[in-house]
This record gives C-alpha cells, structure tokens and sequence, in this order.
C-alpha cells in the first residue's frame, strides 16, 4: 500500500469515526432531553399534586369550622331549650307548692297540658249534676283558690268548663252542654273576682264535651272529663317579641276594661 492510500484509509477511519461519536453524541441528547421532560412532566405533575391537595385541604378545613359553627349554634339552642325547660318546671314546681295542701286533700290537681300549667277542680266539687250553681264547699275552695292565684298579678287566667258527652236532661234548665259547660266556666269566673282577682286578667269559656281527657266509655273517665280548668297564660316576658309589642300602649289599651267574663 502507498503512501497515498494510507492516508486515505486514515481519513476515512477517523471519518466513520466521527460520524459514529456524532451519532452517539446525538442520541445521548435525545436520551437527556427525554430525560428532561419527562421530569419537568413529573414536576409539573407534582405541582399540580399539591395545588390539588392545598385546595382539598382548604375545603375540608372549611367544612369542618362550618360544621363546628352549626354545631356550636345547635348546642346554644339546646342549652337556651334546657333553660327554658328548667324555668317552666320551676314555675310549675313553684305552682304545685303554692297548692300542696288543696292537692293532698283531693280539691284539685295542678296539671300541664298543651304546653300551659292548669289548676284542675273536678266539677263534683263545685256543681250538682246539671247545675251552674256553686256549691258552699265549691265556694269555700275557690276562695282559697283566688287567695293562692291573686299571689300571681302579672299572669292571665282563662276559666274552662268541660263536660262529658252524656246529654243534658230536665230539670236541667240548660239545652245542652255547650251551654252548661260555659255557664260553669262563667260562674266560677265571677266568684274569683268576688274573691278578689283582677277582672281584667279573667275570662271564661265553655267546650262542653269535645276536649276530653279520658274516654267517655266508663263512669270514671266521664267523672274526669267533667271538670273546670283554670289555664295560666305564658307571662308576657316568656312570649316572643313580635314588631308590633314595641309600639307604646295608647290610653285606652293601657285602662283595664271590664270583667272579661264571656
């Protein structure tokens, strides 16, 4: 071989040469480059990971005050519930003492029913069958009745007479017991306020047979369902504010008017 061919085979050695780094070089790029993206991918993925998570954080944190504002609301309700319950049981502890010695001797029974405290005198008390006219032993009890309610000045008193369903016959002079039931109701108010109470803080009302509180099917429950109920009214302060309590009393509101026996 000549000199000129080994120059040849030379160049063209370090030719293929080259082109062979060249190529290795290359794909030693595209393998970095690869590399590269798929790791800013994986950044960006682990970017968009904790932008996800931050904002699932934020919510539950968020649902978790809003459930402890909503909870603490529910308990303060509660605890205003509980102390209203507390006062009206007071109140009608306070009530039951004030008439201990009526109660224990069979006169009456200090009741709550549809949310109100009621003095209750079973009308065998007070009244002969058929009959508006108050006994002596009834008068004597609604005295010491007035005596205990007058201690109360604030509240309001509704009189109700009830009967059972069996009807009214002679000599009755009253048709029915509608009527019967309201005449009772209407004598016993004007006996309290002969006693003493405040007229404008009574009034009277009649429902015959149609609130019973045992059935009518037995002598007993009958005997219960005839009755005379005195209903305490909620005082004022206990009743909800509403807009129109706000305005003054005019003159006329503010004078008591007559007895409010009806």
């Amino acid at each position: 071989m000549g000199v000129l061919d080994s120059v040849l085979t030379v160049a063209l050695l370090t030719a293929v040469g080259a082109g062979a780094y060249g190529y290795i070089a290359h794909e030693k790029l595209l393998t970095t480059q690869a590399t590269l993206d798929h790791h800013t991918e994986m950044l960006a993925s682990c970017a968009h990971d904790k932008e996800t998570m931050r904002a699932e954080a934020e919510k539950r944190a968020a649902d978790i005050a809003s459930t402890l504002k909503a909870s603490q609301v529910e308990l303060d309700e509660l605890r205003a519930q509980r102390a209203e319950a507390d006062k009206r049981l007071a109140a009608f502890q306070a009530l039951t003492d004030k008439f201990r010695k009526m109660i224990d001797s069979g006169k009456l029974q200090v009741i709550l029913r549809h949310g109100r405290m009621v003095v209750k005198l079973p009308a065998g008390i007070l009244f002969a069958s058929g009959s508006a006219d108050v006994s002596k032993d009834g008068k004597t009890a609604l005295v010491d009745v007035a005596a205990i309610l007058k201690q109360m000045p604030e509240r309001r008193f509704m009189i109700a007479g009830h009967t059972d369903n069996v009807p009214v016959t002679p000599p009755s002079p009253f048709k029915n017991n509608l009527q019967l039931s309201t005449a009772r109701a209407e004598t016993v108010t004007e006996q309290l306020i002969a006693a003493g109470m405040n007229p404008a803080h009574l009034s009277a009302a009649g429902y015959s047979e149609y609130e019973p509180v045992r059935e009518n099917g037995s002598d007993s429950g009958r005997q219960e369902n005839r009755r005379i109920e005195i209903v305490l009214s909620p005082e004022i302060a206990d009743l909800p504010t509403v807009p129109g309590d706000l305005a003054p009393a005019s003159a006329a509101s503010a004078t008591p008017g007559p007895p409010t026996v009806r």
